[in-house]
């Protein structure tokens, strides 16, 4: 005699149903190359772009050098700027000369040594020079008169070592640079290109994914079987969570031995913190996957909601600090902005727990708020 259930009573998860979603979702996994590609050459190729072909510092700039009379005090200072990697002399004799090369774009700055440069410096021990930037792009122009500026003060240091004057600075700074004392913009860009990675990974591949499973029939096709909707949701995240990792390992191994990244953290704050923002980013995909049921509209979706503010608004290349008012707290609702904090701080600071505990706190409550969502709005109704 069969015993009628109960309306109402809800089950618990089944195992066994759970694996058959599992083992489903993993053969599709291994039948798509594009899921591979995504997960595992998208990152190689992202990090080979970024890591050589992206570059923040401004080295060997050809520069123009006006020596209006040679002496041997030019001299001397023309070899701090040869004698630098950051700078390429091109020495010429005239200012005109030196206007129309930075006019063609053939040098970005000019340093203009005057015809009494040398007497002044043995009289007085004091000649100005004139330093002209190329401003069109000011990040590079204020590092580039940075620059000109150390070569001008360790000549003015040496100078007065060996003439014997004393040099009036009435202000002496030692500079001490910590977390990135090699200022390798490779160091601040690569992790910062993970949390890229670990978005594309987990909303894009995710979204289109399920999305293609719509188009198909196959999801309603499994909308009519016993399966729960929780069973659903981990069926799908559980595959993507393992093959997201996996690009994430690859991705630290790449940053650490081809790019050499310090990483001062602990491994495993590193993938605790990488886990809660794949979940977040796969809790996204399958959110966009729900509401847009075409893979050209999940994928677009998926770009213009997840990788663009990964890429623009989480602090990866562009400062957030220096952004209006209004962007920077729009940045607060953007996952990415707290991994890429997460990752600069375990790479290059190492286990600044103030950093790593909220940073966490914030991608656990946005995990489990698009976890919420996700369950609530698929239902196991066409």
């Amino acid at each position: 005699m069969k015993v009628p259930q109960k309306r109402g009573v809800r089950k618990g998860i089944n195992i066994m149903r759970l694996k058959g979603l599992i083992r489903k979702e993993s053969y599709q996994i291994v039948r798509d190359p594009s899921s591979i590609a995504i997960a595992f050459v998208l990152p190689m190729i992202l990090l080979f772009l970024f890591g050589y072909g992206v570059s923040l510092d401004a080295k060997y700039v050809p520069i123009a050098i006006v020596v209006e009379h040679q002496s041997n005090e030019t001299s001397d200072f023309l070899a701090g700027f040869r004698q630098s990697r950051y700078f390429v002399p091109v020495i010429v004799t005239d200012i005109q000369t030196a206007e129309q090369a930075m006019i063609e774009r053939r040098v970005d700055g000019i340093v203009w040594l005057r015809e009494d440069f040398g007497k002044k410096i043995l009289n007085t021990g004091d000649a100005p020079i004139g330093v002209f930037v190329n401003g069109v792009d000011a990040n590079r122009a204020r590092i580039l008169e940075g620059y000109v500026r150390g070569v001008w003060g360790k000549w003015l240091e040496r100078t007065s070592i060996e003439s014997g004057r004393p040099l009036h600075i009435p202000v002496k700074v030692k500079e001490r640079i910590w977390f990135n004392a090699e200022m390798r913009s490779r160091n601040f860009l690569v992790p910062g290109l993970i949390a890229v990675i670990m978005t594309l990974i987990g909303a894009l591949l995710t979204a289109m994914v399920v999305a293609r499973e719509w188009e198909r029939g196959t999801m309603e096709a499994l909308m009519v079987t016993p399966v729960q909707v929780r069973e659903i949701i981990l069926g799908k995240i559980i595959p993507y969570f393992i093959m997201g990792m996996g690009g994430m390992t690859l991705s630290v191994i790449m940053a650490t031995w081809f790019f050499n990244v310090p990483l001062r953290g602990s491994l495993w704050v590193l993938f605790a913190g990488s886990s809660l923002f794949l979940i977040t980013a796969l809790s996204m995909g399958l959110l966009i996957s729900v509401v847009a049921k075409s893979q050209f509209v999940a994928g677009q979706v998926a770009i213009i909601v997840t990788f663009l503010p990964a890429f623009i608004l989480s602090g990866f290349i562009f400062d957030i600090s220096s952004m209006p008012a209004i962007i920077q707290t729009l940045t607060h609702v953007i996952a990415a902005r707290y991994f890429v904090s997460m990752l600069q701080t375990v790479f290059l600071a190492g286990d600044v727990w103030p950093i790593i505990i909220y940073d966490g706190l914030a991608l656990t409550a946005m995990a489990l708020i698009f976890l919420m969502i996700v369950k609530k709005r698929m239902k196991k109704r066409l």
